[in-house]
């Protein structure tokens, strides 16, 4: 199957790139990797890509927010700075993207306890549990301890 879509007449690297974009945003390394699989000999993707982001067609920044509009509320800092590294965008777009989770943090963490648990736990293996589940959540262990000790404030 993936050899006819590879094969199949008409169809430009050009176009399959402007097709994945229509549908939602791609950093750079992802749409690279994507495209890859239809790149002929001929095909000079790198210009392709660098034509498209200087038309503003494609963006790492705007990949950035969107990840993190889409992932605001139900996952900490940490998972969606490892989600973002992983596709290749840039450490300072990941630094500017974490710097607007933080603010929203710990309420964020609160929400999705909540959610999930809602009472504090009474037993150490309930806390393990939940703690366990907020880091899988990739919330960072201060504000773990600060929801999970019923705490309301943001003094460290």
């Amino acid at each position: 199957m993936l050899k006819a879509a590879k094969n199949s007449p008409g169809i430009s690297l050009r176009q399959r790139a402007l097709d994945c974009l229509a549908r939602r945003e791609y950093s750079w390394q992802e749409l690279t990797r994507k495209l890859q699989l239809y790149a002929g000999e001929e095909d000079d993707l790198p210009a392709l890509l660098e034509d498209f982001k200087q038309r503003g067609w494609m963006s790492d920044e705007r990949f950035a927010e969107q990840i993190v509009h889409a992932r605001k509320g139900r996952y900490g800092s940490l998972k969606v700075a490892h989600e973002l590294r992983e596709k290749g965008v840039d450490e300072a777009l990941v630094d500017k993207a974490i710097a607007s989770l933080a603010a929203d943090e710990e309420a964020d963490a609160r929400t999705v306890w909540q959610r999930k648990f809602g009472a504090l736990p009474t037993k150490p293996n309930d806390w393990a549990k939940q703690a366990r589940f907020l880091q899988s959540r990739g919330f960072n262990f201060d504000v773990i301890k600060r929801v999970l000790h019923g705490s309301n404030d943001d003094t460290e």
